[in-house]
């Protein structure tokens, strides 16, 4: 079993979750139920799908879970897209959470290629 608290890849993706709900605080609050929750559960999916991946037997599993971040990965960046052309995100803190989903996407991506070949 992997200690998911001692992987970078985990770490950045709590401090994308921390970015995530402090830009979101903002956000109007007739979206708390809307794009408010929903950026906010894909966010902590990252996380969560990594930590959950660490608890699974076989690479070829924990591998799975990576993919599922990933995807959660690519729906917080979309969302941040609408959430920016809305006008709740301002060009800054788009910027700054864009970068932020970069790195993790190519720190997911270089992560899940190592567990890949170490399982080979």
């Amino acid at each position: 079993m992997r200690d998911y608290k001692k992987l970078d890849v985990w770490k950045i993706a709590v401090d994308l979750n921390k970015l995530v709900y402090a830009v979101t605080r903002d956000f109007p609050k007739d979206e708390v139920y809307g794009l408010t929750s929903q950026i906010r559960r894909a966010s902590v999916s990252i996380s969560s799908n990594i930590a959950e991946g660490c608890g699974r037997r076989t690479s070829k599993d924990f591998v799975q879970f990576l993919h599922n971040s990933t995807g959660s990965l690519k729906e917080v960046g979309s969302q941040l897209v609408l959430a920016k052309d809305l006008g709740y995100v301002s060009g800054e803190d788009f910027n700054r959470l864009n970068s932020a989903v970069i790195k993790l996407g190519n720190k997911l991506l270089g992560f899940i290629k190592y567990v890949e070949n170490s399982a080979a």
